[in-house]
């Protein structure tokens, strides 16, 4: 294992100071179990965090334990563990999206059970308490670290953020770790039940596009236009592309900003959105998709971001269920 960092993040490092967990310091009791403000974060609050309220092995005391969750489409060679242990945030746990799934479920990333999320999350080493920041490779910035983001918020985890981004925190200096991964602490994560208002599932989308859409509802999609449109092949040989009747294209790559990879700033992104037609208002349900249910979450954190209201929920089976279980003759697959 190797740890390296610039002289800047030596620097940065140098210049915090250590704020211990006792109850009866000057440092309140919230400096260790809410370092941050907001969902999503910045590399410079977590080079923070991570100083004051390390992921040590501590029992029943709240750390920061930043997560990688990358992950690449099945027609690229890349391996979202092998990638990680190339290089990493020191310290940081592997979420495995092609593991932390229903195993018994034939599309690729739908939500695990309570069982299979819990014992995941014991083997990765991760207490309820602490706090978890989910993020990408430096490669793609904002891709896949949403969707492991919603996955924990499903399971009642109550605190997690996502970073925006490794990208940024590598060019910045911040500190990284490359070579082989240590084997993690193993915890006892309890069981829990998914949260389902999160989720819509394949019967609730199949009845919205049968009405022809439903006022007070937007689906919206995420892949790139070209496979909403039809026009482009889906990434999974033998997968019709097209869109579900009624929804919406948002190509998640329009709301990550194409130099740095992160997230575009609220403002901005209230402008993508408005501009493909999407309702802000409270009154208005979002329901995401993708297609595979990843992506679908870079839409989620968007929104919040954008500060859009209405409930969100992800379609969870997305276009590859969708496609599977709908005949193109029903008209259920639209390529206009």
């Amino acid at each position: 294992m190797t740890l390296t960092t610039s002289k800047a993040s030596f620097s940065l490092i140098r210049t915090l100071k250590p704020k211990p967990t006792i109850f009866n310091s000057k440092f309140s009791m919230a400096t260790t179990t809410r370092p941050f403000s907001s969902y999503i974060i910045e590399p410079d609050e977590l080079a923070k965090a991570l100083e004051a309220n390390p992921p040590l092995p501590s029992p029943g005391t709240s750390r920061v334990m930043p997560i990688s969750a990358e992950w690449y489409l099945p027609n690229d060679t890349r391996k979202g563990v092998e990638e990680f242990g190339k290089l990493r945030i020191p310290t940081a746990r592997f979420f495995d999206l092609d593991a932390i799934k229903d195993h018994h479920s034939p599309y690729p990333h739908m939500l695990p059970t309570g069982e299979t999320f819990a014992e995941a999350m014991s083997q990765m080493g991760v207490e309820r308490e602490d706090t978890v920041v989910l993020y990408d490779s430096p490669q793609t910035g904002i891709f896949s670290a949403p969707r492991a983001a919603w996955t924990f918020r499903v399971f009642g985890h109550p605190r997690v953020h996502l970073l925006n981004n490794f990208k940024v925190w590598v060019e910045q200096g911040f500190p990284v770790e490359k070579g082989p991964v240590g084997q993690a602490v193993k915890t006892q994560y309890p069981v829990t039940e998914p949260d389902l208002s999160l989720v819509s599932p394949f019967e609730e989308i199949r009845e919205i596009a049968e009405e022809g859409g439903r006022e007070g509802v937007q689906i919206l999609d995420a892949r790139p236009q070209g496979r909403f449109l039809g026009s482009d092949p889906e990434p999974r040989p033998g997968l019709p592309s097209g869109h579900v009747p009624g929804s919406i294209s948002v190509p998640f790559s329009e709301l990550v900003d194409p130099v740095t990879k992160k997230l575009r700033s609220g403002k901005e992104l209230g402008k993508v959105l408005l501009s493909k037609g999407v309702d802000p208002s409270d009154e208005v349900e979002k329901k995401l998709m993708c297609g595979t249910g990843v992506t679908a979450a870079v839409i989620e954190s968007a929104l919040q971001l954008a500060g859009f209201g209405g409930k969100r929920k992800i379609y969870d089976g997305s276009w590859t269920e969708w496609a599977q279980r709908v005949d193109e003759k029903s008209g259920l697959i639209s390529k206009k």
